[in-house]
């Protein structure tokens, strides 16, 4: 199976994305995210095989952006993870257990992101829904319990 997913979560290559090209990759990054610094243990993940939409710039200019966005945060400290998924159908966090913390705090290449609580699932299911949004062509995982992340919206 190929895959072509596209990867941001260093600091240093914010401009510059990675790429995931398997799902054997998704190990690797998961890895590289619990051993990276607490200020880089989030990653967007962009599906390169959805459809982009066009926006129109002033001056006759358009620009094409992805049509969603998904994103993957661990806490090595804690062995737990989250997932964002964003796209128009609306903003979708992972729904954790009662017992999980309240208003986690993770980091895309050093820029804070606070969830809402109860957000955060097993090491395990965070791979595996990794995986099944790569296999799936970027549609949002089933594998995993999600909930709103603007519930009074």
């Amino acid at each position: 199976m190929v895959l072509r997913a596209e990867l941001r979560y260093r600091r240093d290559r914010i401009d510059r994305p990675d790429y995931l090209n398997s799902l054997e990759e998704v190990d690797t990054l998961i890895d590289e995210l619990l051993a990276s610094p607490a200020n880089e243990n989030l990653a967007q993940i962009i599906h390169l095989d959805r459809e982009t939409i066009r926006l129109n710039i002033p001056g006759g200019r358009g620009t094409e952006i992805p049509d969603h966005e998904f994103q993957v945060g661990v806490d090595k400290e804690l062995q737990v993870g989250v997932l964002l998924f964003i796209d128009r159908s609306g903003n979708f966090v992972t729904a954790g257990p009662a017992n999980s913390r309240n208003a986690p705090e993770y980091y895309l290449a050093g820029h804070w992101s606070q969830f809402p609580d109860q957000v955060e699932i097993s090491i395990d299911l965070v791979r595996e829904a990794v995986k099944e949004f790569l296999a799936s062509g970027g549609k949002r995982p089933a594998c995993v319990s999600w909930k709103n992340q603007y519930p009074d919206d």
